[in-house]
């Protein structure tokens, strides 16, 4: 009774209801992630911690989002999209709040792990919401829209750092993260689960089905499904590798190594991430027109050429324009992995199975922020930098030669 009431909640417009809180979700998260680049090196300071110690507090978060993902996949299936939605907003916002509160490396470190545990699942939680409301049409240009919410949080966080860090200190930033409760409780009361979801949560219910922790079986136990999954993990794995690494060490090195004021590089940054905004959106866009391959392929790519120009043809009059491009193809393969990946799995594994290949390669991903650390103590940042360049070539050549698109239709398998 309860799934047909949840139903007839659902109309034609639900999806656009759905589409701005998951919007805004991702703007927070996008938000709470960028706030530890920016306050890394006043951290760095004032707890006396050295670059690989720095960079560890960017392996915490990412292990924490890699163990969050893996679980909030699992309890996406299980306990539906839109209450894990709300549940890992409220971890990480007021886990967050706490960080502000923290006065050892240890504390800081234990607790941004556990509230990266939300941060983790939130991302799959949204993404698999709403590929399962958007028609299959138009669906990747609107998820690469709603990969651009993370990214407009990425702008908050810069201009909410730029406006406290100097005035007010790190601590500041960290208190406004409490913010977003307000949000999660909305949607709690405003937003269905989709139509998928509840008819095959209704499907199990009447079939007496096994336990949704019998998911991980039907994964591995199908030889496409386990296949999918490894190709995608090894794809996760290395697109995190650089992302991650150049996201929490980018504003480190344009303030310690090119020289900038704090002011001026959170201004560089903005440039940067609102270029990816549009790479994510036309990305989603050219998906959907030339096929998701192509377009993850290209940016992945392009981002692996643009990243060595940044670090030996950078000059005072030319890397706001290099920041900018960068940025662009950036954003690319994020405005398509949502869709690319949850069309490769049915339904009734869908939420398992893209949460565990993720989260499995942010794992993986973990040890980059710690491994530019490493580097620029006996190096230079830019050095890392070449290292992630790399791991985006990979990530692009996994899908190119393996990986085929439009397996399943979120809206019906």
């Amino acid at each position: 009774m309860a799934i047909t009431n949840t139903m007839s909640r659902i109309g034609p417009h639900t999806w656009k209801i759905a589409f701005i809180f998951a919007f805004l979700a991702l703007l927070v998260d996008g938000a709470d992630l960028m706030m530890l680049s920016y306050s890394l090196n006043s951290i760095k300071a004032e707890f006396g911690l050295s670059s690989v110690q720095a960079g560890m507090l960017g392996s915490f978060t990412l292990a924490g989002m890699a163990i969050g993902g893996i679980f909030g996949g699992w309890a996406c299936d299980k306990f539906g999209r839109v209450r894990i939605v709300v549940i890992s907003i409220l971890l990480f916002s007021i886990l967050t709040c706490g960080l502000g509160f923290t006065r050892t490396f240890a504390e800081f470190g234990i607790l941004r792990f556990f509230a990266s545990l939300g941060l983790g699942s939130l991302y799959i939680a949204c993404n698999t919401l709403m590929a399962e409301y958007v028609p299959t049409k138009f669906r990747t240009t609107v998820l690469g829209t709603l990969q651009a919410g993370w990214t407009v949080g990425y702008i908050v966080a810069t201009v909410l750092a730029g406006w406290l860090i100097p005035d007010y200190g790190w601590r500041a930033l960290f208190y406004v993260a409490a913010i977003p409760v307000i949000m999660a409780i909305m949607m709690h009361y405003l937003v269905p689960e989709p139509a998928a979801w509840q008819e095959n949560r209704f499907r199990k219910v009447e079939a007496n089905a096994p336990k949704a922790q019998s998911t991980w079986k039907m994964i591995f136990q199908d030889k496409p499904n386990r296949n999918m999954f490894i190709l995608w993990a090894l794809t996760a794995g290395f697109l995190q590798f650089g992302y991650y690494g150049v996201n929490n060490w980018m504003p480190s090195y344009l303030e310690s190594e090119l020289g900038m004021k704090f002011k001026a590089m959170t201004a560089y940054m903005v440039g940067t991430y609102t270029a990816m905004i549009l790479g994510k959106i036309l990305a989603g866009y050219m998906a959907d027109k030339l096929g998701r391959r192509f377009t993850y392929a290209f940016g992945a790519m392009g981002t692996a050429i643009f990243l060595p120009l940044i670090v030996f043809y950078n000059s005072p009059e030319n890397i706001l324009y290099l920041l900018v491009i960068f940025g662009f193809l950036y954003g690319i393969p994020y405005g398509v992995n949502a869709t690319y990946m949850t069309e490769s799995f049915a339904t009734n594994v869908r939420g398992t199975a893209i949460g565990g290949a993720y989260n499995v390669g942010r794992l993986g991903a973990a040890i980059a922020p710690a491994t530019i650390g490493f580097l620029a103590s006996g190096g230079s940042i830019g050095l890392g930098f070449l290292v992630m360049g790399a791991a985006y070539f990979i990530c692009g050549v996994i899908p190119t030669l393996f990986i085929k698109e439009k397996l399943y239709d979120p809206q019906k398998s």
